[in-house]
């Protein structure tokens, strides 16, 4: 069947069936229209081995605008699309290569860098004064702290939920839903930020004006325009982690990792962590355990051999 024609089902299935988001969607479609496009596939029969290796060879020495070489990750979009577009073929009757013959690239694990636990604690601490602003940005940071919410899903958030209660429930990746649980600190800050409110805006964290005053002698107010971006969130982690005076860069989807680091060290199990944290695969939740291992060789070096050392030196 015309290749096009499969393209365009496939892309349908995802959205209807499989209720991957729109982005998902196209981003699918763009990747598989390269390979398409480059190996010249008019028909799932087109699609050989053959065809895979010379594509992924032109991957590997595929430059990006800065020159250098395609990230192998981004290369492995590429093969798992290609891989699920043939699993949805054989699923569906066609005669397609077998997505098994295709190995995906081997990616060099990630190295996901965190703060040491003061650093964090004044960063959090780093919101001054009784002001809106300052009591959102103060809600902001705790609450990315607590949750390990992206900044989309935070971004999303509705001002009306039982804060007593310390639940929200989050709409993340694919559109799944899932249930945050805040800290007692994150609950204060939430509560005094909303009694500062005098706003109608639906939205948990909403964008100010810089302040102004539209008439002499009136104080000063920022006016709400809004709910809050994910870009203007980026930049108040920036900016508060610069004013804490932590020397390395600090972003907002780190307070994730700082968040998923705390509970690991805290004893939490791994699979508690997925889930807190919404990864459908327990192997991208993996990425945070190299961190652990810090404190398990401080474990090892504190008690390990200390009945030898006592026999040694009596």
């Amino acid at each position: 069947m015309n290749i096009s024609v499969l393209l365009k089902n496939y892309l349908d299935y995802l959205e209807i069936e499989k209720n991957r988001a729109i982005k998902t969607r196209q981003n699918y479609e763009r990747y598989l229209k390269v390979f398409f496009d480059f190996s010249e596939i008019k028909t799932e029969k087109d699609i050989t081995l053959e065809a895979v290796k010379n594509f992924r060879l032109h991957l590997a020495r595929l430059k990006n605008q800065k020159g250098g070489e395609l990230k192998k990750n981004t290369q492995s979009y590429y093969i798992i699309a290609l891989r699920n577009f043939l699993k949805y073929l054989i699923k569906n009757d066609y005669e397609a290569l077998s997505p098994d013959k295709i190995e995906l690239p081997k990616i060099p694990a990630r190295q996901i860098k965190i703060i040491e636990y003061k650093d964090m604690e004044r960063l959090l601490e780093a919101p001054k004064g009784g002001d809106l602003r300052s009591l959102r940005d103060k809600a902001i940071l705790e609450i990315l702290f607590s949750t390990g919410m992206r900044i989309s899903e935070l971004c999303g958030l509705s001002r009306y939920f039982d804060i007593a209660r310390g639940e929200i429930t989050v709409r993340g990746k694919g559109d799944k839903l899932r249930v945050v649980f805040l800290s007692e600190r994150a609950k204060k800050a939430i509560k005094n930020y909303l009694e500062k409110r005098t706003d109608a805006e639906e939205a948990l964290f909403i964008s100010l004006t810089k302040l102004s005053s539209a008439r002499s002698g009136q104080a000063k107010m920022p006016k709400v325009i809004g709910r809050i971006i994910p870009r203007a969130v980026q930049r108040l982690v920036d900016y508060y982690s610069r004013k804490a005076g932590i020397p390395e860069h600090v972003t907002a989807h780190q307070l994730r990792h700082q968040f998923a680091t705390d509970l690991l060290m805290g004893g939490a199990d791994l699979r508690s962590v997925q889930k807190l944290l919404g990864h459908a695969n327990i192997s991208t939740t993996q990425i945070y355990t190299h961190l652990t291992d810090k404190e398990l060789k401080e474990i090892h070096q504190a008690f390990h051999g200390r009945r030898r050392g006592r026999i040694l030196n009596p």
